[in-house]
């Protein structure tokens, strides 16, 4: 999907989600769920995390399913916006965070590798998301961690920087690891 060079983001993001939504419903999308699930265990198995932060999948966002790691998942807060990690045993969550979206109970902890879902992303490794920044704000506070933007091949687009936009190590899509210089 292309955009302008400059598009407005809530315009941009309205309109990868619709694209998002209408793909989620062919039955193109169980083979794209299925073409990014090798891939990215073979990535993982290469990049061995210790704690992987993962994410519950929402409308049509790629399910990374079980993995063979020790995982945590995000919990959001509004006020102050903010988001950590929790530690995640793999159990169906019970929680949902400030959001509304399932989250884990457990131990606050800090990922060494992190899936990043991406409503939209930049062949330069930014993502655009769901304009919360959350992730960015977490990404900015812990600059070792190594970030896989997880995203669809039709979710690639252009956009201009912000000041508060943290580039992802990696981007995977159904069709191919997007290493950004």
């Amino acid at each position: 999907m292309s955009s302008p060079a400059s598009p407005d983001r809530p315009a941009l993001r309205r309109e990868l989600l619709a694209a998002r939504r209408a793909f989620a419903a062919t039955p193109a999308f169980e083979a794209a769920q299925q073409a990014l699930s090798g891939p990215l265990r073979d990535l993982l198995a290469q990049l061995e995390p210790e704690l992987l932060g993962v994410y519950w999948p929402v409308s049509g966002e790629f399910n990374p399913g079980p993995l063979p790691f020790a995982r945590a998942l995000p919990f959001a807060r509004r006020e102050p916006v903010s988001m950590q990690y929790r530690r995640w045993d793999g159990m169906p969550p019970t929680l949902q965070d400030e959001c509304g979206i399932p989250s884990a109970a457990g131990a606050v902890a800090v990922p060494d590798v992190v899936l990043v879902p991406c409503v939209g992303f930049t062949r330069e490794g930014l993502r655009l998301g769901y304009g919360g920044g959350y992730f960015d704000r977490w990404l900015a506070q812990h600059p070792g961690v190594t970030t896989v933007g997880l995203a669809w091949s039709g979710a690639q687009t252009h956009f201009a920087p912000q000041p508060h936009d943290q580039a992802l190590t990696l981007i995977l899509t159904e069709r191919e690891l997007i290493a950004p210089d």
